[in-house]
């Protein structure tokens, strides 16, 4: 809508028509619809997966297949994509889900501590954090999906009318995962696809996406040496996703992400604030009259991607 008057007066015209399917209800947050829903003590006694208990999350909490800035958000759960054979029984097969993607790597904790201790605004406008990219935004949904319409015709969009450089591009499961550990500017977590839909992974239309500098053509993914083929990895990924030691520290990442980790001290402590305006709430557009400023605010907040409503307080 182009302001907030145009939105209101279209909300009153189409009740006026009274819609026979409209369900007449006190609006109730996303937070106070999860308590009601009961999907939390299905998932704590194992009635519900845990995938099926992330896309409830994910939805609940305003993420949908619709909106790439704020498309459904899963993580990385393992942290072996070199061995021969994936071992679920190992603690080290697994990413540490207690911290966010950006300090995966220890190493890097003091340096993300740093950064936010010593940014300073001077017009007071953006908060400090420790992020300026973020886990989940379209461009990073689309360097994904680069080998699925439609997302291949939006990649080109956004990249000015050509694929992006080979080596940027999604090429390979262990080098995304090496960068991620590695980059301290990658921070993406993964999303839905990678637990159930494996023709993301294959160069199925053919696509000419370039040659990496190392000489090697870009084509299908390259995949982790304990999958076989792209349908083997992800029933493997999905295994993992389900196996006993996810399950039991799969919380500690909805804490990040949808919970008490995800504002506030709680978050700083836990090395997880981003740029201010990924927050919900974190920017009034209605409040900005102007209408190129609205547009440009807009379009930032679109590019660096959005935190999901808090769902744990």
């Amino acid at each position: 809508f182009l302001n907030a008057k145009v939105r209101d007066q279209i909300y009153r015209f189409i009740f006026s028509l009274k819609p026979p399917n409209v369900i007449y209800n006190q609006a109730r947050s996303p937070a106070e619809l999860l308590r009601q829903s009961g999907l939390t003590k299905k998932w704590v006694h194992r009635k519900i997966s845990n995938f099926d208990y992330l896309m409830q999350l994910n939805t609940i909490a305003g993420r949908t297949y619709n909106d790439l800035s704020q498309y459904p958000v899963f993580p990385w759960i393992l942290a072996d994509y070199t061995s021969e054979k994936l071992d679920l029984d190992n603690p080290d097969t697994f990413r540490p889900l207690h911290r966010p993607t950006g300090v995966i790597n220890h190493e890097r904790i003091e340096e993300v501590k740093s950064k936010y201790e010593e940014f300073e605004d001077p017009s007071g406008v953006i908060d400090k954090f420790h992020y300026g990219t973020h886990y989940s935004n379209a461009a990073g949904v689309l360097h994904y999906l680069l080998r699925l319409e439609p997302y291949t015709t939006l990649h080109i969009q956004l990249q000015s009318g050509k694929f992006d450089v080979s080596d940027r591009q999604f090429h390979s499961v262990p080098s995304s995962w090496e960068t991620l550990v590695k980059n301290p500017n990658d921070v993406k977590e993964l999303i839905p696809e990678f637990f159930y839909l494996p023709d993301f992974l294959n160069n199925v239309n053919q696509f000419d996406l370039g040659r990496l500098q190392s000489g090697g053509a870009v084509d299908s993914v390259e995949l982790p040496p304990w999958a076989e083929s792209a349908e083997d990895f992800i029933r493997k990924h999905r295994e993992a996703l389900e196996s006993d030691y996810v399950s039991d520290h799969l919380h500690e990442w909805i804490d990040l992400i949808f919970g008490y980790k995800q504002r506030g001290e709680a978050a700083v402590e836990a090395l997880n604030v981003f740029f201010y305006c990924t927050y919900e709430g974190a920017v009034d557009l209605d409040a900005i009259t102007d209408e190129h400023d609205r547009r440009v605010t807009e379009s930032m907040i679109n590019n660096f991607g959005q935190t999901p409503s808090q769902l744990f307080q």
